[in-house]
């Protein structure tokens, strides 16, 4: 299987990390990057703000002095000034402010290190209370402001992330992938630490039954501890999918409990990635007991049906009496046998029936048609790999007549989904077989012997589902 790999990204594309570049380079890139204007507009806020304060100050001043009208007029000039900015220049800084890092939806918890950091904040507040003392109430101070840089820094560290995810393209289920997870830091200046890439419901996946959810991608969470600005970093992880079917991941999650642990903080990333998981396709002792007798009934089914005489031999206990030669027994003694001419291709017709009876409901059926799924993989492999011209029919599914390799994709990604279906009254899905007699088929199906159509007993070979 080549390792072909097709990309499923979230977020936008994602920028390759550039190596080799010079600290002045970098610096000219840097500032390349930077908002003059707003850089601008954010220094003559400042300045009136700065000269706010000072006319606010020298209005104080001057009241005590008893100096009311230069008192009131710098007030008034102070008041103007502050006011200016919030009309002029705030909504200028608010317009070239990105703000995507206010739709976040971050969940936090408090860790078992932040318990007993809330622990000491609470003994600290009770005995400054209790005693006044200023040095208590200054240690406090600290405590509430280490406790307000990290829920800042760890908001920080999870804004203008990109999570990018790598799949094979063609997995088969309890087979191990290789998956590739890129995080690409898009912040201009500062980096992120210590972040872990989690696999996290949907809100919408939490309201449903866990019996009903979807099978998720992601079941291991992928450490980065450290991702540069402006740089990709790329992780490998090794995937298995327990069984068939449609793997949906529509959320992950970016979380850390940098820089001190007190706090753990989640961001949850839209994803909605899916990919197809195709049966197993490693032989099991079902496959090992059936496969000698396809070929055995296959082998004899061709020569059979070849159109010119090739040989006449000796008769072998698995020849079919038909094609005894009477004249050439009689003449000398012994029975022999007339071998037709092979021909140059081996074809198949791989039929999977997917009707069950009414009774068919409890979890040994279930068990036995999911057997019945993986030997029909297992089936549709093997002839792909003897180059077979191969031909699939199944309920609302049918492929063309041709090699086997080039369908074969094509029949996985149905028995990835295929589910029973209830048999409707007076109708046999496998009446439909038996329209095509000049090729050899291999049917799997889930009714008794009693139920076959028989025409199809001469040009195919049964596999009840019952009895695997």
């Amino acid at each position: 299987m080549s390792p072909e790999f097709v990309e499923r990204r979230v977020g936008p594309p994602l920028l390759r990390k550039v190596v080799g570049i010079s600290r002045a380079a970098q610096w000219a890139r840097l500032r390349e990057t930077l908002d003059r204007p707003s850089w601008r507009s954010f220094g003559i806020a400042m300045g009136a703000l700065g000269g706010a304060l000072f006319l606010a100050l020298y209005s104080g001043a001057a009241a005590e002095d008893g100096h009311l009208l230069l008192a009131a007029t710098s007030a008034l000039s102070a008041l103007g000034l502050a006011g200016w900015v919030a009309l002029t220049v705030v909504p200028a800084l608010a317009r070239r402010t990105p703000l995507a890092w206010v739709s976040y939806h971050i969940e936090w918890n408090i860790t078992r290190e932040g318990k007993v950091y809330f622990g000491g904040i609470f003994v600290v507040a009770l005995a400054a209370l209790n005693t006044g003392n200023n040095l208590l109430f200054m240690v406090l101070a600290c405590l509430i402001a280490g406790l307000l840089i990290s829920g800042l820094l760890s908001l920080a560290v999870l804004a203008s992330i990109d999570v990018h995810l790598e799949l094979p393209e063609h997995i088969f289920a309890r087979r191990t992938i290789l998956a590739v997870v890129e995080l690409h830091n898009v912040k201009q200046i500062t980096p992120s630490f210590s972040i872990s890439l989690i696999s996290e419901d949907a809100p919408q996946a939490k309201k449903k039954a866990p019996a009903i959810a979807t099978p998720q991608i992601l079941d291991r969470p992928v450490y980065f501890p450290y991702i540069p600005h402006q740089q990709t970093v790329r992780q490998s992880v090794e995937l298995t999918f327990p069984r068939r079917g449609i793997y949906r991941q529509d959320s992950l999650g970016l979380r850390t409990k940098f820089p001190f642990g007190f706090l753990q903080k989640t961001r949850r990333v839209n994803s909605h990635i899916e990919v197809m998981v195709y049966p197993q396709i490693q032989p099991t002792e079902e496959f090992y007991e059936v496969l000698p007798l396809v070929s055995g009934e296959l082998e004899s089914y061709q020569r059979g049906r070849g159109n010119d005489l090739y040989a006449i031999r000796d008769y072998q206990y698995n020849d079919n009496s038909r094609h005894v030669d009477w004249k050439a027994s009689a003449k000398l003694g012994a029975l022999q046998v007339k071998e037709f001419a092979r021909e140059d291709e081996r074809r198949v017709m791989l039929v999977f029936d997917p009707y069950v009876t009414a009774q068919a409901t409890d979890a040994k059926a279930a068990e036995q048609f999911e057997r019945a799924v993986t030997l029909c993989a297992g089936l549709a492999w093997h002839f792909c790999e003897i180059n077979s011209v191969m031909e699939f029919r199944s309920a609302g599914f049918a492929t063309p007549r041709m090699g086997a390799g080039e369908i074969i994709h094509d029949i996985l990604r149905y028995l990835a989904s295929v589910a029973p279906l209830k048999q409707e009254p007076g109708k046999n899905f496998l009446d439909t077989i038996g329209e095509t007699p000049d090729i050899f088929k291999i049917v799997l199906t889930s009714h008794p012997q009693g139920t076959i159509p028989a025409a199809l007993w001469n040009s195919a070979y049964f596999l009840f589902v019952s009895s695997l």
